[in-house]
């Protein structure tokens, strides 16, 4: 299955990066995503990745059992585990031939014109290489907000507007959106997102803040602006190419309300 050249955003969080239930950065789980964006580049796709998994990463390096509570404690655990993470998309990626351009970002990186712009310009120079993947994440360490709320979703949805990326993939653990009252019948394809804000109970894991509520509010943000979004589960990474090709289990959400 193939499908024109487009420009995507992937984002990876926490709970996709980690091993179940634990801290550990996921190792198989790594070589798969990556294995999964070379292929997208083969296929001429322009990939921009938004990565979780920093303050992950910098748990164990730092002592901790688990998450913490206090802000300036998950900031110092994630400028540790920046480099961590960083370090295991750069040598995977690299085994396939491709770079590694990493942006972190703030929410008033966005939010200010002039920044807004040299932003872009710089993720356009870095995607006009060819064999260059931008990865960004929150500047976690000086910024606080996907560290208490969104686990980065809404900054995939801010960034995929601004990038002007005619598709957005926010992974999560399960295969798509479920109906109330649902376990495993997934909602394939959402006209209008308007219909399902109220599906989602906002549950989080214990390694990661994001829960299905912040999804959809991330999925409304993109959709309004014309961006095609999808919410599928991470746990498959084989199926990325397909979910890019219109194929694939999860749920699609079409942009501006279009049939």
């Amino acid at each position: 299955m193939s499908s024109p050249a487009r420009r995507l955003v992937i984002k990876f969080g926490s709970g996709i990066l980690t091993r179940p239930g634990t801290a550990a950065l996921d190792e198989s789980q790594f070589a798969r995503l990556t294995q999964a964006i070379a292929i997208l580049r083969q296929q001429g796709h322009e990939v921009i990745v938004v990565t979780s998994g920093a303050v992950a990463a910098g748990l164990q390096p730092l002592g901790f059992a688990k998450r913490p509570e206090a802000t300036s404690v998950l900031q110092a655990c994630a400028a540790v585990g920046q480099t961590r993470l960083m370090n295991k998309y750069a040598t995977l990626l690299g085994a396939c031939g491709l770079h590694v351009g990493q942006l972190l970002v703030t929410h008033g990186d966005f939010a200010d014109p002039g920044r807004r712009q040299n932003f872009r310009n710089t993720l356009t120079s870095l995607l006009e290489r060819g064999n260059v993947i931008p990865i960004i994440n929150e500047n976690d360490s000086v910024a606080t907000e996907e560290l208490r709320f969104g686990d980065n979703d809404t900054l995939s949805a801010g960034l995929a507007v601004i990038a002007r990326a005619d598709l957005l993939i926010l992974f999560t653990s399960v295969d798509g959106l479920l109906p109330p009252g649902e376990s495993e019948k997934i909602v394939e394809t959402v006209p209008d997102i308007q219909e399902v804000l109220a599906f989602a109970r906002d549950e989080k894991g214990e390694y990661s803040v994001g829960g299905m509520a912040s999804k959809l509010r991330a999925v409304e943000r993109a959709v309004t602006a014309g961006v095609e979004t999808i919410i599928a589960n991470g746990r498959r990474p084989e199926q990325i190419p397909d979910l890019v090709a219109g194929g694939g289990i999860g749920t699609r959400f079409l942009p501006g309300g279009r049939a």
